[in-house]
């Protein structure tokens, strides 16, 4: 038997939309990392873009868990000598985009290079319950109901 490889021509993207109110960053992360490289399906070619396109909504309701607001810190360096900038994910998610720390858990598990930088760039990330997107008719995945892991709950 020999292994399969997609080629271009057989390669069937879909569209997905999250909702992402109440959902832990980093497990919703590595469940849209997973779609967009195309791992959930059985023609997975890790040589080719066969993942689907994903849109996240209501990006700016996800949860840290722990003391992660103040805690987790993100750097930026400006290119300049000593020019080294830091941001904690509560100043981040207090922001103007809110959306980027989304963007950034998702983008650290995508692999480097050309196909990484291909892959992510089927992902869309709104802060806000709309998007711009309903022509594509994407189906709705319910990360929520995957594993009760996924969603922050509240101990009485």
């Amino acid at each position: 038997m020999k292994t399969y490889s997609a080629k271009a021509s057989e390669i069937e993207k879909k569209w997905v939309v999250i909702d992402a109110s109440g959902l832990v960053v980093g497990r919703l992360a590595s469940i849209i990392a997973m779609r967009l490289r195309g791992k959930h399906k059985a023609t997975y070619t890790p040589h080719m873009d066969c993942g689907d396109n994903v849109i996240v909504i209501n990006a700016s309701k996800v949860v840290l868990t722990g003391k992660k607001l103040k805690d987790k810190v993100y750097y930026r360096h400006t290119g300049y000598i000593g020019g080294i900038k830091e941001r904690t994910a509560g100043a981040i998610m207090a922001g103007k985009h809110p959306e980027r720390i989304v963007e950034k858990a998702v983008e650290r598990m995508i692999p480097r290079g050309p196909l990484g930088r291909r892959q992510l760039g089927n992902l869309r990330v709104y802060a806000g319950a709309e998007h711009p997107h309903t022509a594509q008719q994407p189906e709705t995945l319910d990360v929520a109901k995957m594993n009760p892991k996924n969603t922050q709950y509240k101990a009485a």
